[in-house]
């Protein structure tokens, strides 16, 4: 990559996040939606065999549009600029594809994980429907000048808004916004469910919380399942810490409630959707402070 692109791709990147602050954090909870981003890079473009609409088929289309309005109940969105198929933060650091670059990796780098053997690493090789990404191998200082430049901030912003809540609020609950296809290789259009909660079978966030989630989206007339197929990814593993008082929850939404999953367009049904997690989010903030005082007690 010329001096000439890598300044482009900084200034298209700059910043490599956006931070939706209320005037005042009045709930003890943060909202990040790390693969929603869609400032796909030039350069990244002119290196992919794939064209952009292809590419979007690994986005999480509009999700941080989803949940902006939550921001106006007391709580920040943290939402990554970059696409998921140019950078994973769901992965860790270095969760690296050894197929998809020139020359060894280094020894710290995970080459083995059941991630990156299906091409879905922190640089991912393909995209959703297992279609090859590149036309040619990266070098390896393109891997780490991602993370880097990318991955490395928007970690620090996560985990220093999560700090801030917990010593504010005594904990802290972060809720990991995702979405996912409506139909798959292995399971035809309607057969998945509306949404999807994975608290890492009870790992990463109190059942208590992820089961009243689960009711009122259901009360809402929704179908909803609790890890599975999803039970959290990097982010959900790696913040979650009940014991430390920090609470992560994956939250995947059937992409066929809100868009539509051909064009990208959202479709007539995505303001009802915005009010359905505006609503449980309410309900959720509501609840949040008694729920996390009883565990408190209970330890």
């Amino acid at each position: 990559m010329s001096d000439i692109e890598r300044a482009s791709i900084l200034a298209e990147l700059d910043p490599p996040y956006t931070l939706s602050r209320p005037p005042q954090q009045l709930a003890p909870a943060v909202l990040c939606s790390p693969h929603s981003g869609r400032v796909y890079p030039k350069a990244f473009l002119a290196a992919s065999r794939l064209d952009p609409l292809t590419l979007r088929k690994s986005e999480d289309c509009y999700v941080d549009e989803l949940f902006l309005p939550v921001v106006g109940l007391g709580a920040p969105l943290l939402a990554a600029r970059f696409p998921r198929a140019y950078l994973d933060v769901n992965r860790e650091p270095y969760e690296l594809d050894p197929e998809l670059f020139l020359g060894r990796l280094p020894a710290f780098a995970n080459t083995q994980s059941a991630r990156v053997v299906g091409g879905l690493g922190t640089i991912a090789r393909i995209v959703a429907d297992t279609e090859e990404i590149y036309r040619e191998r990266l070098p390896i200082g393109a891997a780490f000048e991602r993370i880097e430049r990318l991955y490395g901030p928007f970690h620090r912003a996560l985990a220093d808004l999560l700090e801030e809540t917990r010593l504010r609020f005594g904990a802290a609950v972060l809720i990991d916004c995702h979405s996912m296809p409506s139909a798959t290789i292995s399971q035809p259009a309607g057969a998945r469910p509306h949404f999807v909660l994975g608290d890492r079978f009870g790992a990463s966030c109190d059942a208590r919380l992820t089961r009243f989630i689960r009711e009122v989206l259901q009360r809402a007339g929704y179908d909803v399942q609790i890890n599975r197929p999803y039970a959290g990814g990097f982010i959900t593993e790696h913040y979650g810490n009940p014991g430390q008082g920090v609470h992560a929850l994956q939250l995947e939404i059937n992409r066929a409630l809100y868009l539509d999953e051909a064009t990208f367009a959202k479709n007539r049904h995505f303001e009802s959707v915005v009010r359905v997690l505006f609503e449980m989010a309410a309900r959720v903030f509501e609840v949040l402070p008694l729920l996390l005082e009883r565990r408190a007690a209970a330890e």
